[in-house]
């Protein structure tokens, strides 16, 4: 049987591959915004957050604020990346989301596997929007510079495919990039190749949701279900590979709704499924879509403990506006 050795969940925001001194730039692009998602599911511009909820982060949102924050969150990613080649897996698989670099509105599952020989990197020339601050510097801490190849882990992926749908989760699968020029793999698979893995060559095993597109974005409930199916999946592999699991993305954003966010690390940090079972759909849109990687993987790793964790409420704005940066470990 395959086992679990450990589970990481980690941030992965521009934020993290930007300089710190360029966090200002994310600022900019939030006060341009019109598209802010409220807990509850309206939109709102930058200037009617402003008239709704004031400015009440103003000392929170310095260049001294940023420069502690980005020397935690880098410790932390550090920390992070031993973990992970002190517990020595043989695949590291990652849960993350899709943002139209594989798939498109043509043909998008609500939650895919992987189960290729090779993941292609998708190349940033190829994404629809480009922001002007994103140069190439950027885009190889996502490793979308180009279209990088790694290895991946298809007979696992196999396995786990088939023990899903045992499970009664019907999973679509993926076995290649059929447009390398085009298509391929988004930064929630880049940042813990470049960040994590490094130098190490694990092959990797990707779990794609749909957190960002309704109408066909799974429940909170849903998706730890599937985690705990996931785990027994794992367990009942033929394979005698070692296992790390790896949540890529999250946490609120682009408000940082620090409050939800604790409210959610409670709730998985308790294996709560009630809880986390309240969360509602209308908190889980655009940015804030990505707590669904972290609630599939603290499903599959329901037998673990969170034994480290570190939350960085970032407020890029007075007004509130950023992301809750978070970064685990569950050994």
């Amino acid at each position: 049987m395959a086992r679990i050795v450990l589970g990481l969940g980690s941030s992965h925001s521009p934020l993290l591959v930007l300089g710190r001194t360029q966090w200002g730039v994310r600022a900019a692009d939030d006060q341009r915004s019109t598209t802010l998602n409220t807990l509850e599911g309206r939109t709102l511009s930058y200037a009617e957050l402003v008239a709704e909820r004031g400015t009440p982060h103003a000392d929170r949102c310095t260049p001294e604020q940023f420069h502690e924050l980005g020397t935690r969150a880098e410790a932390a990613l550090d920390r992070l990346a031993a973990a992970l080649r002190a517990a020595r897996p043989d695949i590291v698989l990652v849960v993350g989301d899709d943002q139209g670099e594989l798939f498109d509105a043509d043909n998008l599952p609500a939650i895919s596997i992987f189960c290729g020989d090779e993941l292609v990197m998708r190349p940033h020339a190829e994404l629809d929007a480009i922001p002007p601050w994103a140069n190439q510097e950027f885009w190889a801490g996502y490793r979308m510079d180009l279209p990088h190849r790694y290895p991946g882990a298809p007979a696992l992926a196999e396995q786990l495919i088939e023990g899903l749908v045992e499970r009664g989760v019907d999973i679509a699968s993926a076995r290649r990039v059929p447009d390398k020029a085009r298509r391929g793999f988004g930064h929630a698979f880049g940042f813990v190749i470049q960040r994590l893995i490094g130098d190490l060559r694990i092959p990797m095993l990707p779990v794609l949701l749909n957190t960002y597109f309704p109408p066909n974005t799974p429940t909170a409930a849903r998706c730890f279900e599937i985690g705990g199916k996931l785990a027994e999946a794992i367990a009942a592999a033929p394979s005698q590979a070692r296992v790390a699991i790896v949540a890529s993305g999250g946490l609120s954003h682009f408000l940082c709704e620090e409050a939800f966010d604790r409210e959610v690390i409670a709730a998985l940090r308790a294996r709560d499924a009630t809880a986390i079972g309240r969360i509602p759909q209308t908190a889980l849109r655009s940015g804030s879509s990505e707590i669904r990687n972290w609630i599939v993987a603290a499903g599959a790793l329901g037998g673990q403990a969170l034994e480290e964790l570190e939350y960085l409420p970032v407020y890029r704005t007075p007004a509130g506006t950023g992301i809750g940066l978070a970064f685990a470990r569950w050994s």
